[in-house]
């Protein structure tokens, strides 16, 4: 299991939506696969809106940028 793997299990047990966010972003920007990229964007997407934070809105514009989102 690799460091992030490590960390993004730790940030779901405790519930820690700002680290959930900071982590799987992470995930997306380290990985070559836009497969991978899309869903850890996905996931760090949906935490952002559940927490309403100010992140969601780049977070969501990388997702339409990609075309997994559709823009407004």
């Amino acid at each position: 299991m690799s460091d992030l793997d490590a960390r993004l299990l730790a940030a779901h047990a405790a519930g820690d939506r700002a680290q959930l966010i900071k982590l799987y972003t992470e995930a997306a920007d380290q990985t070559a696969d836009p497969e991978a990229c899309s869903f850890y964007l996905t996931h760090a997407y949906v935490f952002a809106l559940e927490a309403g934070s100010d992140l969601a809105p780049p977070l969501r514009a990388r997702l339409v940028a990609m075309g997994r989102e559709t823009a407004l």
